[in-house]
């Protein structure tokens, strides 16, 4: 793997790193160090990376305004940047990152609303167009953000406003039913151009093989693999609160990798890329060496007897496709 190489996300026609970095981890430090946030994103560029994901929800809109800050001077077209409508924090719940108790996301994906959220975004990253726009999460409102949200996206495509229509979710049933928009035969609109998807393509849960990857890959739609340490599980964060048999299965991984003398974080952050529907791999940090770290995994040696021993054992499945 190399995480500075690029591919076509799709049939967006966007040239995307390997590996992007997620901003919502960017969003908290800002919250409470500014010069923190700076040095994660201006250490990100110097890496070679070259996706940037946001959103208003991370830290009440700082992410955006630090991520536009950082990149200010870089050339526009060096890099792809992405950002969510449809879901932010009221005003002053940007603290619910520090565990206070504010009101939650408040979700708006009304035609106007969508509009809204873009202009706002746009201010805070300093930007005249968007590369890829994400539905935020639109699971509970599914059919909502078709009518009003997609309906204003698809204008601000074709208007060259941004490059490029996506949703974000976790629900691999809705982002299949969302990829089959645009295959009648007398319908104009192209559909979704990629999709994010959290969680839901990793070494612990493969469900989007289901349908998802295999629609997305026959239909050229790009995917970006968020969420693939599950929130530090993977990466050896605690797990007593997770159910026995997950933490039996991390552990019987682990000791998979071992044999391979290859860390269950770099096997975690390579294996979405074995399926030709996954462009990159989206990762988060809160510091410059965190994200080193997480570029020195991406980046190594995996033998693939590796992912052959663990189908062998049914630790994944045997359809997958795994990286060469």
């Amino acid at each position: 793997m190399n995480h500075r190489h690029r591919v076509r996300l799709g049939r967006s026609g966007l040239q995307v790193t390997r590996m992007g970095l997620n901003l919502a981890a960017v969003g908290r430090l800002a919250l409470g160090r500014a010069d923190g946030a700076a040095a994660v994103i201006d250490h990100a560029w110097q890496r070679g990376l070259r996706l940037f994901d946001t959103a208003p929800e991370y830290g009440d809109g700082s992410a955006e305004r630090h991520t536009g800050r950082a990149l200010a001077d870089r050339p526009r077209e060096d890099y792809v940047l992405t950002t969510k409508v449809g879901r932010q924090n009221e005003p002053g719940g940007a603290y619910l990152w520090l565990g206070d108790p504010s009101p939650g996301p408040q979700f708006d994906f009304s035609y106007d609303g969508v509009h809204r959220s873009l202009e706002q975004s746009m201010h805070r990253l300093s930007v005249e167009r968007l590369d890829v726009v994400h539905l935020h999460d639109p699971v509970r409102r599914a059919d909502e953000a078709l009518r009003g949200g997609y309906k204003a996206l698809v204008q601000l495509r074709a208007a060259g406003t941004i490059g490029a229509i996506s949703a974000s979710a976790d629900h691999t049933g809705l982002l299949a039913e969302y990829a089959a928009i645009g295959r009648r035969s007398d319908q104009q609109d192209p559909g979704f151009d990629c999709f994010l998807l959290a969680g839901r393509y990793t070494l612990l849960d493969q469900s989007g093989l289901d349908l998802l990857l295999p629609r997305c890959a026959a239909w050229g739609i790009g995917v970006m693999a968020a969420g693939v340490l599950h929130r530090g599980l993977l990466a050896g964060a605690p797990a007593t609160d997770r159910p026995a048999y997950v933490r039996e299965r991390v552990e019987a991984i682990r000791r998979v990798c071992d044999l391979y003398a290859v860390p269950l974080r770099a096997a975690a952050l390579q294996f979405p890329l074995g399926h030709p529907a996954v462009a990159t791999v989206l990762v988060g940090a809160k510091s410059p060496e965190q994200l080193e770290d997480d570029i020195a995994m991406f980046n190594h040696p995996i033998p693939a007897a590796l992912w052959a021993d663990l189908k062998r054992r049914n630790l994944i499945e045997q359809r997958t496709p795994t990286p060469r």
